[in-house]
């Protein structure tokens, strides 16, 4: 059985796609809640405030103005705090398909998956079953 997503942090920019990505997320059953930003700099903002709730998985979409999904991982989890912003996972979401983009994710300890748009409900549930398996480690 796969583990529930519980509560999702979604930052990607585009109105439509989160639109879309939270009735996906809806429709798989296993997310309780969902906070959504279109810029990284207001979710990183969000995420630094002291009573910010802990969410177990993040997707975050790679191109971005203002603040790109790099530069939040950068940002984010340059210091010793990585795990106080997301449980498990953080899945990267992108249109490109720049290859150097997926190498470049893979060096994040904290990027569990890369997944090419459009996020559908069997990405959702492997998403479920990456974060089982971390925690039955």
């Amino acid at each position: 059985m796969s583990e529930r997503l519980g509560n999702v942090l979604l930052i990607d920019d585009e109105r439509v796609d989160q639109m879309i990505y939270r009735r996906v997320l809806k429709r798989s059953g296993l997310v309780d809640d969902i906070t959504g930003f279109e810029y990284a700099d207001e979710a990183l903002a969000h995420l630094r405030q002291p009573d910010c709730p802990t969410y177990d998985v993040i997707f975050l979409d790679i191109n971005m103005p203002r603040m790109n999904g790099f530069e939040f991982l950068d940002a984010a989890f340059a210091d010793d705090g990585a795990n106080s912003y997301a449980r498990a996972v953080i899945v990267m979401l992108t249109t490109s398909i720049d290859k150097r983009d997926k190498e470049r994710a893979a060096q994040y300890s904290v990027v569990k998956n890369f997944i090419n748009k459009p996020l559908m409900v069997d990405h959702v549930q492997r998403v479920a079953a990456i974060l089982a398996e971390q925690a039955r480690a």
